[in-house]
């Protein structure tokens, strides 16, 4: 039907010029950002789904530098104890000696200056090991972390470390009763050495080797004992928090998968669905211009 007062021809180009610059507009924004998903309008679901993995993605990226921290700080934990075996091997050594028949008063004496020296060494590897200026052990009420006490690990609660992305994904690691059964006061490295817990007094003497170097060596005995019972117990720990990190790392690598699968878009499908767009837009806006003559032959028909 020819009418001067409503051209559907026009009308319905207008319509599909203005959806087709609309999909045209939603392609070049989604290739300009390469994301599908630029606002909820383009997938709501998708976007909520998307937004959640992004949180899961991102704590367990902070949850392994929780992990390599936790790490670090065992592994400057152990390394002291590692020393701490070294030294009381050599006290050890100089227990052993000094209760031989054939060492003098004077051997001896020699040898409890080295012992004394080598016992306030161990308090100060003790009272001064740190991570991150937070002290890791304590000697006497600093061994554990009660009220007025400092240490880290001696905590009776233990450390706990967030490994995961969620408030329940934690590690505790509790050494404490270890620690304190060698560095407290009647610990087995203070029941070795008189020196130890009373370091702030340098003139301390002890009668270790002096008195009774024979049983000086079943108490060095015990203290080495227990510092490989506290060793074993942070190097579990580390090796946990190893694969702690390792898992994240696999769950990190697929959650961001996953979320590239909904929010990343298809370039090769949106291209092809770009220039489709683009076709249709000019042939849309090419009949709009000729719609314009159909007016024109309604007053043809006057002349």
């Amino acid at each position: 039907m020819l009418s001067l007062h409503t051209n559907a021809a026009s009308l319905s180009t207008q319509n599909s010029v203005g959806n087709t610059q609309r999909s045209l507009s939603s392609s070049m924004s989604k290739l300009g950002t390469g994301y599908r998903i630029n606002s909820a309008m383009d997938d709501a679901a998708g976007l909520q789904i998307a937004t959640r993995l992004d949180a899961q993605t991102r704590g367990m990226a902070v949850a392994q530098k929780n992990t390599q921290n936790g790490i670090s700080m065992m592994q400057t934990a152990e390394g002291a104890f590692a020393e701490t075996t070294s030294i009381l091997l050599r006290m050890k050594d100089l227990a052993t000696e000094a209760a031989n028949g054939s060492s003098t008063a004077d051997d001896k004496t020699a040898m409890q200056s080295e012992y004394d020296a080598l016992g306030r060494e161990l308090t100060n590897i003790v009272k001064n090991t740190s991570f991150g200026g937070q002290k890791l052990f304590g000697v006497g009420t600093d061994a554990a972390a009660v009220t007025g006490g400092t240490s880290t690990l001696g905590k009776g609660t233990g450390v706990t470390f967030q490994i995961g992305s969620s408030a329940a994904e934690t590690m505790v690691v509790n050494v404490s009763d270890a620690l304190g059964k060698l560095t407290a006061d009647d610990g087995s490295l203070g029941k070795a050495s008189a020196a130890y817990v009373t370091t702030a007094d340098a003139t301390t003497v002890g009668t270790e080797l002096t008195g009774a170097a024979n049983a000086t060596i079943t108490k060095l005995d015990q203290a080495i004992a227990d510092v490989g019972t506290v060793r074993s117990a942070l190097g579990a720990a580390s090796n946990r928090l190893d694969h702690v990190y390792n898992n994240l790392s696999n769950m990190s690598t697929n959650t961001s998968a996953a979320k590239s699968r909904i929010m990343d878009v298809d370039y090769a499908s949106e291209t092809a669905n770009m220039t489709s767009k683009q076709l249709l837009l000019q042939a849309g806006t090419s009949m709009l211009k000729q719609s314009g003559s159909m007016s024109q032959l309604a007053l043809s028909l006057l002349n």
